[in-house]
């Protein structure tokens, strides 16, 4: 006798760890890549046969899981399974179509991961003491 380890549904179990990956891939594809050192290299990397990320790939492939009928682009009822994704889709739907295309997926990310950063420098810059501004007291003289 087989036991089971989740107590979640199998149907829901591959579309929530697709979602959780998709998320972790869009915030990968956001990081800006380091400028090139020298100009052979940004040569080389605008080829045609240029490699992709992993996070890249890894975001399309989550993106073609999560497109259930294949036209390239998530409608909200491909969506409406995941909250957090229901949640940002009026945001990442730019042109206002209806659809959130991967294009638009990148550019979400790529803002999301802007705003992340943005938000965490400016928490630890609270969360660092200030120098005081202020010159010690002079010491005291002595009779």
């Amino acid at each position: 006798m087989r036991v089971r380890t989740s107590w979640a549904p199998l149907w829901l179990q591959k579309p929530v760890l697709a979602t959780v990956g998709l998320l972790a891939a869009c915030a990968a594809l956001a990081q800006t890549p380091p400028p090139p050192a020298h100009p052979a290299e940004t040569h080389a990397a605008t080829e045609p046969a240029a490699a992709v990320s992993p996070g890249e790939l890894k975001a399309q492939r989550e993106f073609k899981m999560l497109d259930f009928n294949g036209d390239g682009k998530l409608s909200r009822s491909e969506v409406k399974l995941f909250p957090r994704l229901a949640a940002a889709f009026d945001e990442a739907d730019t042109d206002g179509d209806g659809f959130v295309s991967y294009a638009e997926v990148r550019a979400f990310a790529a803002k999301y991961r802007a705003e992340r950063d943005r938000q965490r420098a400016a928490a630890q810059a609270a969360a660092t003491p200030s120098a005081p501004t202020a010159s010690p007291p002079a010491p005291e003289a002595r009779p």
